[in-house]
């Protein structure tokens, strides 16, 4: 699986959230809940295991010539309904 993001917005999203987009890609490394955005149907959501917490990330899917790859959008720390979701789906 391969993964791209923005750099300088990987260091923002850490600053804010204290998860970079970088690390977020742990999630996708183990079992983890996915689903597509209500309000954008060209991302997805994914909430997994990140640096022994829960975490979710918004991610689209996109092609170049070597094939698929993951687009990271944003991550930040699992809310309590996104904790239950995990918790009632995986």
């Amino acid at each position: 699986m391969r993964f791209e993001f923005d750099p300088s917005k990987s260091g923002a999203v850490k600053r804010k959230h204290g998860v970079s987009l970088k690390e977020a890609r742990e999630i996708f490394d183990q079992a983890y809940l996915i689903d597509q955005k209500n309000d954008n149907r060209q991302q997805y959501h994914a909430v997994g295991w990140c640096r022994a917490r829960l975490c979710s990330v918004i991610f689209e899917i996109r092609r170049d010539a070597a094939g698929e790859y993951y687009h990271l959008v944003t991550t930040w720390k699992a809310t309590k309904e996104e904790e239950q979701s995990y918790a009632e789906n995986v």
